[in-house]
């Protein structure tokens, strides 16, 4: 197999454009196997390219910082819509009342 050259694909932009472009031939039924599965070695480069531009990320101590809080505040927030859910379902459980 010969190795695909993905260096002009230089952002994630340039790469999930290219992904798209790639899912959308693949799906064309005109497509030859032997063409499909050079697209496929093409999207798995693009994939490794993606990974090797995340492991290049720097990141700013502020960024860093905002990134961890993210997923807390996403936890706190399903914390919170659980407990609502919960409380609900607890009041349609009780039994209703006359006001006797």
């Amino acid at each position: 197999m010969a190795r695909v050259d993905v260096s002009r694909y230089q952002t994630f932009g340039d790469i999930t454009e290219r992904l798209d472009s790639i899912v959308s031939q693949v799906r064309d039924k005109d497509v030859s196997l032997e063409r499909s599965l050079d697209l496929f070695d093409e999207a798995i480069a693009l994939g490794s390219k993606a990974v090797s531009l995340v492991d290049a990320t720097d990141f700013s101590p502020e960024e860093e910082a905002r990134l961890a809080e993210e997923p807390e505040a996403e936890k706190d927030a399903s914390s919170a819509d659980a407990s609502s859910d919960a409380a609900e379902g607890v009041a349609q459980d009780a039994p209703a009342t006359d006001g006797q």
